[in-house]
């Protein structure tokens, strides 16, 4: 493959894309576990509730901070690498955008310090409902990403005027037909990228000394979602398929390795497409069960060869797409298994042995990479185009000399694995030494 100037461009754009995604991610999904917490200790009184709570804001609040410090980079580049991309949808992306920044700013502004500071100043009923704001401004500023998101994958409600995109239908504009599923798979997402860290940092502490009741009930509460959003996120990306086949028939074909129109194909679980000869050496496939998610007309399945303009790289979208499904399969086994081996003792991490536990340990990351591959099938698979169909990438790029991108990949590179790995240091600190409690106010109440 030749690194073009406009690949390199494409590499270091999914890079910091997928840095913001994957912190944004797990801020979203641990806010409402700390909203839970809260509830918990609110109507129960369990002080492993509240230690539960006290762990994780200080996760959470990590993670915030560095989702915001990858909405730099992004910004930066859509200007630096896509000049010509706002210029064209900047009617449609851009009020969506403004409102994604007003949620986080009005969230940060008005409630995140109350529920990180503030916890020993206000009543315990003004804590929990900052808590809930906090986790209600990150949906929003998220739900307000989705929407611009699934526009460009499958854009509605808009006419193209002098080369822009003009609004005639903010309504269709935003619910546009990929909008639900795209916003129920980015939250189910989370929710597995948060509830196997939470997992695995409860099974770390379970090794190193006999688990306290807030690891205890941290790990029912992180097992009951890993669970629930394994069954509903096969259900969703079903759903997304078959958007997909409706309105990006090549994307789809291109994710199936479909090559020649007709009839129904294999389901190929294992192969290698090969552009040039335009076959699949198939190692592993289900015949006659791959037409579900493939576009159809009344001549039968679509493939590539019905598609004469450009077209994703099919073996990177074909690949891309069974590494999610594999690795999503086996977070729902190992999720489905723990809660076996621990339903008859109420989902007690401590009836677990050590190499379910080490296993649980080694899985911690595992719905972060999970998150990251999500975005890279939707966003590979929607290549070359910017908008779908209608905008290429090329047309939007700023030239750039192939020098400096990868200077800015390997800057970028360095920065993110450096903070990646500061995220995880202090993850381990937290483990080994928990967390330092909050300095109490002279004459507040406790």
């Amino acid at each position: 493959m030749d690194m073009t100037p406009l690949l390199l461009a494409e590499i270091q754009f999914l890079a910091s894309f997928s840095f913001l995604a994957l912190f944004m991610a797990l801020a979203l999904a641990l806010s409402w576990m700390l909203l839970f917490f809260k509830l918990r200790a609110r109507l129960t009184g369990d002080a492993g509730w509240t230690a539960a709570y006290r762990f994780w804001v200080r996760i959470f609040a990590l993670c915030f901070v560095l989702a915001l410090a990858g909405c730099l980079p992004v910004l930066a580049q859509l200007g630096s690498l896509w000049g010509g991309l706002m210029d064209k949808i900047g009617n449609v992306a851009g009020p969506l955008l403004g409102y994604a920044v007003l949620s986080v700013f009005v969230l940060k502004s008005c409630f995140l310090g109350v529920m990180l500071f503030g916890q020993r100043r206000v009543s315990d009923t003004v804590h929990t409902l900052s808590v809930f704001m906090v986790a209600l401004g990150l949906f929003l500023a998220v739900a307000w990403l989705a929407a611009v998101h699934s526009w460009m994958q499958t854009p509605d409600g808009v006419a193209m005027v002098d080369g822009r995109y003009q609004v005639y239908d903010w309504l269709q504009v935003i619910f546009n037909p990929s909008f639900g599923w795209t916003l129920l798979l980015i939250v189910l997402g989370a929710a597995l990228a948060a509830a196997f860290m939470i997992m695995g940092v409860a099974a770390l502490q379970a090794l190193r000394r006999p688990p306290g009741d807030g690891e205890r009930c941290a790990f029912k509460t992180a097992l009951i979602v890993a669970v629930l959003a394994s069954l509903l996120q096969a259900l969703a990306a079903s759903g997304m398929g078959d958007v997909i086949s409706r309105y990006q028939p090549v994307k789809a074909a291109a994710l199936a390795g479909y090559w020649h129109s007709g009839d129904e194909p294999e389901l190929i679980l294992l192969g290698w497409p090969d552009a040039r000869t335009q076959t699949n050496r198939v190692l592993l496939a289900i015949h006659g069960a791959g037409g579900r998610w493939l576009g159809r007309d009344s001549k039968g399945y679509l493939g590539l060869d019905k598609f004469t303009g450009p077209r994703p790289p099919v073996a990177l979208s074909f690949w891309l797409l069974r590494a999610s499904v594999l690795l999503a399969t086996l977070m729902g086994l190992a999720s489905v298994l723990t809660l076996i081996r621990t339903l008859r003792r109420h989902m007690d991490l401590s009836v677990l042995g050590a190499r379910w536990r080490k296993m649980l340990v080694g899985m911690s990351f595992s719905g972060a990479a999970l998150v990251v591959l999500g975005w890279c099938v939707s966003l590979v698979g929607l290549l070359p185009f910017a908008v779908n169909r209608s905008i290429n990438l090329s047309d939007v790029f700023s030239p750039t000399a192939s020098g400096i991108l990868l200077l800015g990949i390997a800057g970028y590179g360095a920065l993110y694995g450096v903070l990646i790995s500061a995220f995880v240091g202090m993850l381990l600190h937290a483990v080994r030494y928990g967390v330092v409690p909050v300095r109490k106010t002279t004459g507040a109440p406790a």
